[in-house]
């Protein structure tokens, strides 16, 4: 029962995070942004979809060869095509409960291939640390290509008049923002409630034992030029598959590279903000496509619909990478 009431609650969070970030997002809308919106749509390339969705699923077949490396290198290979069913299964999980797409995957492979759960956490653990250091990378690219990005950033975020709330919506903000907080204690004081020190600490070595087995992985690694260069190439296919987006939107096609640079940026604080980036991804990717000159009903257009495609190439991939996962089934002789 109380396994029951915590994941309920904490659906309950993640749903209503999802929502305020819908809510920021289309806020302003009206009858004569609705049309434009449909404009901006109905003017889209819709072909180049297609290489989009290419190089999106290029990028998540890359990401299971950088992650098989490191399984590899603690003594268990696996085959390349296990590696990438669990890594698209475990995207789609995460689009409904942040980092439980991550448990998801290493215990599905975990079965499939007899490796110990644990480890397989530690490798993903690392492999997120390793990512974590790639964005904040990325983003000082971006500023460096950009070297008015960051005076713009503070006039769109917090000198605009055109940006900042009305009275109303910053009191719906700040009711909206302590529900949430409010949520979050009630969420670990439910979770903890029952927890013994021991259990804590018992806890806390467990995570420590899976860090430290991930970190092995790196240092067990053979192949660590290999390891970067699928990194580039994954990041690459991130980036490509944003400029090629910029070049679907008539309102878009003129931007450039660097443009795709904040693009990225953006977003990969999107999807980590919300629940499959949600509300968050769009809301971000709008603000950003603003800082460029582009007018509120197409920036919304385009962050929903870049959404809505790498949402579907998830969802899609990782529903039918279900049966290639599953173990098989031992079948016995009749007597």
């Amino acid at each position: 029962m109380q396994n029951r009431l915590s994941k309920l609650g904490s659906n309950l969070f993640y749903a209503a995070l999802a929502g305020f970030f819908i809510w920021l997002s289309l806020r302003h809308l009206n009858g004569e942004q609705w049309t434009r919106i449909q404009a901006a749509l109905k003017n889209t390339r819709y072909l180049l979809i297609v290489p989009v969705v290419v190089i999106l699923l290029l990028s998540h077949w890359v990401r299971a060869l950088r992650w098989r490396l490191l399984i590899d290198s603690l003594g268990h290979p696996i085959r390349r095509r296990d590696a990438f069913y669990a890594v698209m299964i475990g995207y789609l999980v995460n689009q409904g409960v942040p980092r439980l797409g991550e448990i998801m995957k290493c215990t599905l492979l975990g079965r499939k291939t007899g490796i110990a759960v644990e480890k397989l956490i530690g490798t993903v653990l690392l492999e997120r640390l390793f990512d974590a250091c790639c964005l904040i990378v990325f983003f000082g690219l971006t500023l460096a290509i950009q070297p008015d990005l960051y005076d713009r950033l503070m006039t769109t975020f917090f000198e605009s008049d055109n940006s900042s709330p009305s009275p109303q919506d910053r009191g719906l903000i700040f009711w909206v923002l302590g529900l949430l907080l409010i949520g979050i204690g009630f969420f670990f004081w439910w979770k903890l409630r029952h927890w013994k020190i021991a259990q804590v600490k018992e806890r806390l070595g467990r995570f420590q034992r899976q860090f430290v087995e991930g970190f092995r992985s790196i240092q067990r690694l053979q192949a660590r030029g290999y390891f970067l260069f699928l990194t580039l190439v994954m990041w690459a296919c991130y980036l490509g598959g944003g400029y090629i987006g910029l070049l679907a939107f008539s309102e878009t096609q003129h931007l450039g590279i660097p443009v795709a640079f904040s693009i990225l940026s953006a977003g990969s604080v999107g999807m980590i903000a919300s629940p499959g980036g949600i509300g968050a991804y769009a809301y971000l990717i709008q603000k950003t496509m603003e800082l460029y000159g582009i007018e509120e009903a197409a920036s919304i257009a385009f962050g929903w619909l870049l959404w809505l495609v790498q949402t579907s190439v998830i969802t899609l991939g990782g529903l039918a990478s279900f049966p290639g996962i599953a173990p098989k089934k031992t079948t016995h002789a009749s007597t």
